[in-house]
């Protein structure tokens, strides 16, 4: 018997890779993701981990890679949304991305932001980035976004003096500082650690 649950974490990744794991400790494996809802089926308690990595700035070409490369690793992936979009046609310019993954359409990587990752457990900890050059890297893919965002906000709040926009933009200086701390740590210890 599956379950059917309608949730939307946007960008909050670790708050849904939480949930998710949860859900796994509870006795339920995903089957399915859409644009909010999560089915589940059965399963025994915490058989599978789950991971959700930020792809957003991949183009379709080296998503899709990625995506067969995962599943040739054994894990069973999800593609899945980070915004809310319930429209046709819809185009996106992401400056930060990579070449061939800077403007988003329907037949790209539009609405298909994320991975949601499963590996049967095996008692050990879930990770699909274990070297600090991996890490620093994925974190600067997940500053880069909010980066411009904070870009944008901060220029209108001093073209238009406006209070709100400056408001948004220290909001959305949050996740930049948390990312580029993550950044940095990464690179510290990779200069400490590794050889």
């Amino acid at each position: 018997m599956s379950k059917k649950y309608y949730r939307f974490f946007g960008g909050l990744l670790t708050a849904q890779e939480h949930w998710l794991n949860k859900m796994s400790e509870k006795g339920y494996r995903l089957i399915r993701a859409e644009k909010m809802l999560y089915e589940f089926e059965e399963c025994k308690p915490d058989q599978v981990k789950y991971c959700v990595e930020f792809i957003g700035q991949k183009s379709k070409a080296n998503a899709s890679d990625y995506h067969e490369f995962l599943e040739g690793m054994g894990y069973k992936v999800f593609y899945k949304n980070i915004n809310l979009n319930y429209s046709v046609g819809k185009v996106r310019l992401r400056p930060w991305a990579e070449k061939g993954g800077r403007i988003a359409t329907n037949a790209t990587t539009f609405n298909r932001e994320l991975l949601i990752v499963e590996k049967d457990n095996d008692g050990k900890p879930f990770e699909l980035h274990t070297s600090y050059e991996d890490k620093e890297n994925y974190y600067r893919n997940l500053r880069n976004p909010w980066l411009l965002i904070l870009l944008m906000f901060a220029i209108f709040a001093v073209a238009k003096c406006s209070v709100v926009f400056g408001v948004l933009a220290l909001v959305s200086l949050i996740p930049v500082l948390v990312y580029q701390t993550q950044v940095m740590q990464n690179k510290r210890e990779g200069k400490t650690k590794e050889w």
